[in-house]
């Protein structure tokens, strides 16, 4: 296969793309927010033709015609007038029952006097027609007419309502799913026919299929594992259609040998931007939870700057739009924005209305289909698979953000997810800048009502409490916080092991990440992260290397931030007899190693080779702590092992951590900066037959790297 066929695909886009389901099973891709789905499955219907899969045996599903169109577009790129079924689901539907199996029509099968053709139905119509025969209005909805789920009961009250749409073929559009599923369930050999024609199914948008969807999608399929499914459950938004968001747990219950594979680059939106999108899911399952991280390289000023996303407080409307439109002509004069670059996101329509009506009295275009360079204003629903420069999220009050929950426990329980997964839509439209306007008191319903903040703006970053002014009690309430988080954990993690083991390991993943931002709030740290797209180079099945020069205690979370991800530190054995302290290396993998032992380096080298595991480890090249925060000489132990297991480096270039503790001298906020660096590939070196000799390319190299940052940062 081609290289330039995987050009711009990370590792894990790639991987998804190669996934074999002779090996690895059905495909669950769990695809935050802006991680690219759309390549990934067009990318895979174009390798798997290009593999040898006959095109007409590959069936595609969607939700819009729309997307299926844009798919359709994008194979045709390689492979024009494609064969490929790329259907929404009703479409395929509608053509499985209008097509012949041994000469006779799918949908003369089911009883069908003529062709069945989609036409809107009045839900008055169809109550009256129920209680005619003796049916509550509110014992089905016109779209189950057709469920194969109806009890005994009420179907033989049914079946003269039936009999007229068999007559006429005037259908609704979710008859017809049921009634290709009945055609598929009680025909063995249409159903069959159909198994045999297509081999290879995929699945976009995943989290909003419904369950008679996934019912024909299984029919479709019949035993075989070559189900390919994207979908994304932090984005599942139309529970009110009858989207079941427990699809995603149900995949991995229904194909236990499945692989899942989780897209978490995002090239949309800036970091701060993400890291908010991250908090909002802070107490969902771990086995689930992504952590969206910035694959974006763009330097456009707006988007370079990675603001925090604002939280506005106005008293009334009138305040609040005033402000919203000078910081819009502001945003276009600094950055040469054009009015489409601002959206305005709502959550229900009668706000969508206000804000078009005020916009346009104020002379400011609005986005239309006869004014296109005009700002957005759009419900949340609306603008799901949209983005833009700058977002103004309005309405951020209980009662309208999160909407209002009502019904039984368990209901407002379902309601208030569904809420908090439309916030997360709403603040993932944003790449560069994220405004939350909250207004005391507005005009709602007929009434002036005054409103409460939403919870949802306790995601919301906020600067680190400063409870003491002396600097000894500050440094002592650290210190034991820190402590206590650990010993906690400690507690938690046991009682994990006892009840939930399979999720033991992705839950040190979230709560190391978590220990870590603690520490930053608890030392006073206002941390910037510059260039994590560089991470999205790296393949973390193999190898990784991490280098970083060294300053203070407070580099390791750090590191861990910067990553994004749980490494192993290589440690002096010492601190893995500090009560505490190492238990927790120990879990995350540290490796401990005697200074001043000869030859320990290469006793690391045996153990990592006789472990057979992938290391994957954190080491300070420099040995000990920076004295005065200038770097130091580098040690060898890290390129050696590097160039041992053919490894990937990534250095970081590590500011000012030594002033959050070792020389803190007062209780102020502390900036401290790191920096990821491009990443060094020493398989790719081998392999284009470059030199890759640990001390005269590899440790030279990442220390200019890191250097050059370290006096880059230090010269501005």
């Amino acid at each position: 296969m081609n290289a330039d066929f995987f050009k711009g695909l990370n590792h894990e886009q790639k991987n998804a793309v190669l996934h074999d389901h002779q090996k690895g099973g059905a495909l669950l891709i769990l695809a935050g927010a802006g991680s690219g789905k759309t390549s990934v499955l067009t990318k895979r219907i174009q390798y798997r033709i290009r593999s040898g899969v006959p095109d007409s045996e590959i069936l595609a599903l969607t939700f819009t015609a729309a997307a299926a169109q844009e798919m359709k577009e994008r194979v045709e790129e390689l492979f024009p007038n494609t064969q490929v079924r790329l259907s929404t689901f009703h479409s395929l539907a509608l053509a499985l029952l209008r097509r012949q199996y041994n000469g006779v029509y799918g949908f003369e099968y089911l009883g069908f006097k003529k062709p069945p053709l989609p036409k809107e139905d009045s839900g008055n119509s169809f109550s009256n027609a129920l209680a005619a025969h003796g049916v509550s209005p509110r014992a089905l909805l016109r779209e189950n007419l057709f469920s194969p789920e109806i009890p005994p009961k009420i179907e033989r009250k049914l079946q003269p309502l039936r009999a007229k749409i068999l007559e006429s073929g005037h259908v609704v559009f979710e008859d017809l799913i049921f009634c290709a599923i009945r055609l598929l369930e009680n025909h063995p050999a249409v159903r069959e026919i159909i198994q045999s024609e297509w081999t290879e199914i995929l699945v976009d948008e995943y989290q909003d299929i419904n369950p008679s969807q996934y019912r024909l999608v299984r029919l479709i399929l019949g035993e075989r594992q070559s189900l390919f499914v994207v979908g994304d459950d932090d984005q599942a938004i139309y529970g009110f259609r009858g989207a079941d968001i427990g699809n995603i747990r149900r995949f991995q219950k229904d194909f236990p040998h499945c692989t899942t594979i989780l897209l978490e680059w995002n090239y949309r939106s800036a970091p701060r931007i993400l890291a908010l999108a991250n908090r909002i899911f802070e107490n969902k399952p771990v086995d689930l939870r992504k952590v969206l991280r910035s694959g974006s390289l763009r330097c456009d000023a707006l988007f370079a700057e990675n603001r925090k996303p604002e939280c506005w407080v106005s008293e009334n409307p009138l305040q609040e739009l005033q402000r919203l439109v000078s910081k819009m002509k502001e945003l276009r004069l600094d950055y040469e924005l054009s009015w489409k670059s601002f959206a305005i996101l709502v959550r229900y329509n009668h706000q969508r209305l206000y804000f078009e009506h005020a916009f346009t009295e104020m002379g400011i275009p609005v986005g239309s289909e006869e004014v296109e360079d005009g700002v957005q204003v759009e419900t949340i629903h609306g603008s799901k698979g949209l983005q833009y420069p700058v977002v103004f999220y309005a309405g951020l009050m209980e009662g309208l953000s999160p909407g209002t929950c009502e019904g039984s426990r368990k209901v407002r329980k379902k309601t208030l997810e569904e809420e908090r997964r439309l916030f997360y839509v709403g603040v993932t439209r944003a790449e560069a800048a994220l405004f939350f306007l909250y207004c005391r008191q507005r005009f709602w319903k007929g009434t002036v009502k005054q409103w409460k903040p939403s919870r949802f703006l306790s995601c919301l970053e906020r600067p680190p409490e400063n409870y003491f002014r002396m600097l000894f009690l500050f440094r002592l309430s650290a210190v034991l916080q820190v402590l206590f988080y650990m010993l906690w954990a400690i507690v938690r993690v046991t009682a994990r092991r006892i009840f939930c083991p399979k999720t033991v390991a992705p839950w040190i993943d979230a709560t190391v990440q978590n220990f870590s931002r603690f520490c930053m709030r608890c030392l006073r740290i206002d941390i910037s992260i510059e260039g994590q797209a560089n991470l999205s180079l790296v393949d973390w099945k193999r190898p990784v290397i991490v280098v970083a020069n060294h300053q203070s205690y407070a580099d390791i979370p750090v590191v861990f931030l910067a990553l994004s991800r749980t490494v192993g530190f290589l440690a002096k054995r010492e601190l893995g007899y500090v009560p505490c302290l190492g238990f927790w290396m120990r879990r995350i993998g540290c490796l401990f190693v005697n200074r001043k032992k000869k030859g320990e380096g290469i006793a690391v080298q045996k153990t990592l080779r006789e472990g057979g595991i992938v290391p994957r480890i954190s080491i300070f090249p420099e040995g000990t702590r920076s004295k005065d925060g200038q770097l130091q000489s580098f040690k060898s132990g890290a390129f050696r092992l590097a160039e041992e297991f053919e490894a990937t480096l990534i250095p970081l270039a590590i500011e000012n951590t030594r002033a959050a503790w070792e020389s803190r001298k007062d209780t102020a906020l502390v900036p401290v900066k790191v920096s990821v660096l491009k990443p060094l590939s020493v398989k790719e070196l081998k392999e284009s037959g470059k030199p890759y000799g640990a001390k005269t390319v590899l440790l030279p190299e990442i220390c200019n790297r890191i250097a050059s940052r370290l006096k880059g940062s230090a010269s501005k």
